[in-house]
C-alpha cells in the first residue's frame, strides 16, 4: 500500500497505459480522479477512449476499495481541466500525484514535409500543451504544500528519431524538455517532475489498448504483422506491457522516489541503450 492516503490525477485514463497506471495506483491505496476525453476527437484518424471504457477503469479501481471520480476532460481545454481539479480539491482536500498520460499517435505516417499545419497543430496541442496545462493547474497548490510528484508519460520518442512521427517525435521530446524545465521551478517546493519513456507497448486486451495498432497502421505495417515487426528492434527480445509502464509509475509516484526529479526513466527492453 505504497500509495495510501494519495490522491492521483490521471489524464487519458479510460484505457491503455492510462488504466494500467489507475489500477496499479488502486492497488496500492490510492484515491483517483480519472479524466479523459471520452469520445472522439476531430482529425485523430482512430477511436480514442470511450466514455464506457472510462467507466470502466473507475470501476476496476473501486474494486480495490479506494474512491474514483471521473471526469471528461480534453486536454486541449484549460477551463475544463481546470474545473476537474478545483473539483477535486473539494472533494478530497488536495492533489498528491499527477500522471499527464493523455496522448494521440496520429495523424502520423508522413514525411515532415506533407504534415499539414491543422496536423502538426493538433498533435502538439494535445500530446505537449495538454501536459503543461495540467501542470499549471494543480503546481500552485502542490507548491503551497510543499509536496507533490508530477509524472510525464513520454515515449522513446521524445529520445530518438522515427520515421514518418515528426510531429509526435517533436512533442515527446518537448515534453522531456518541460519535465526538466518544471523539475527546476519546483524543486526548491519539494515538488517532483519526471518522465516515463516506454518503448513499444504491447496492445493488451485488458486495458483495451490500441497504441501499436495505431502506430503500425500509420507505417502501413499490416495488423497480423505489426507485433512481430516492432519486436524485430528490442534487445531483451519482447514488446513491453502496460503493466511494466505502471509499475514505474507507482515507484515514481510514492515516497520511495523522494529524491528522484528532472529524470527521464526508460521502460524499453534496452532499445535506446544502443
Amino acid at each position: 500500500m505504497r500509495l495510501r492516503d494519495k490522491v492521483i490525477v490521471v489524464t487519458g485514463a479510460a484505457r491503455g497505459v492510462g488504466r494500467a497506471c489507475a489500477t496499479a495506483f488502486a492497488r496500492e491505496g490510492a484515491d483517483l480522479v480519472l479524466l479523459d476525453i471520452a469520445g472522439d476527437l476531430d482529425g485523430v484518424p482512430y477511436p480514442l477512449g470511450s466514455a464506457s471504457q472510462l467507466a470502466l477503469t473507475a470501476d476496476l479501481c473501486r474494486e480495490q476499495g479506494v474512491a474514483v471520480r471521473t471526469h471528461h476532460v480534453d486536454v486541449r481545454s484549460a477551463p475544463r481541466i481546470a474545473a476537474a481539479v478545483a473539483d477535486t480539491v473539494e472533494r478530497f482536500g488536495r492533489i498528491d500525484v499527477l500522471v499527464n498520460n493523455a496522448g494521440i499517435a496520429a495523424p502520423s505516417g508522413k514525411a515532415v514535409h506533407e504534415i499539414a499545419e491543422d496536423e502538426w497543430q493538433l498533435m502538439i496541442d494535445v500530446d505537449l500543451s495538454g501536459a503543461w496545462r495540467a501542470i499549471r493547474a494543480v503546481a500552485g497548490g502542490m507548491v503551497g504544500r510543499r509536496s507533490g510528484s508530477i509524472v510525464n508519460i513520454a515515449s522513446t520518442a521524445g529520445l530518438v528519431g522515427y520515421r514518418y512521427f515528426a510531429g509526435y517525435v517533436a512533442a515527446k521530446h518537448g515534453l522531456i524538455g518541460l519535465t526538466k524545465a518544471a523539475a527546476l521551478d519546483y524543486a526548491p517546493a519539494k515538488v517532483r517532475v519526471n518522465a516515463l519513456c516506454p518503448g513499444s507497448i504491447r496492445d493488451d486486451d485488458a486495458v483495451e489498448g490500441r497504441m501499436l495498432s495505431e502506430i503500425a497502421r500509420s507505417l502501413a505495417v499490416p495488423v497480423t504483422e505489426h507485433e512481430a515487426t516492432f519486436l524485430q528492434a528490442q534487445p531483451m527480445n519482447a514488446l513491453i506491457e502496460p503493466e511494466d509502464v505502471a509499475a514505474a509509475a507507482v515507484w515514481l509516484a510514492s515516497d520511495e522516489s523522494r529524491q528522484v526529479t528532472g529524470s527521464v526513466l526508460t521502460v524499453d527492453g534496452g532499445f535506446t541503450a544502443r
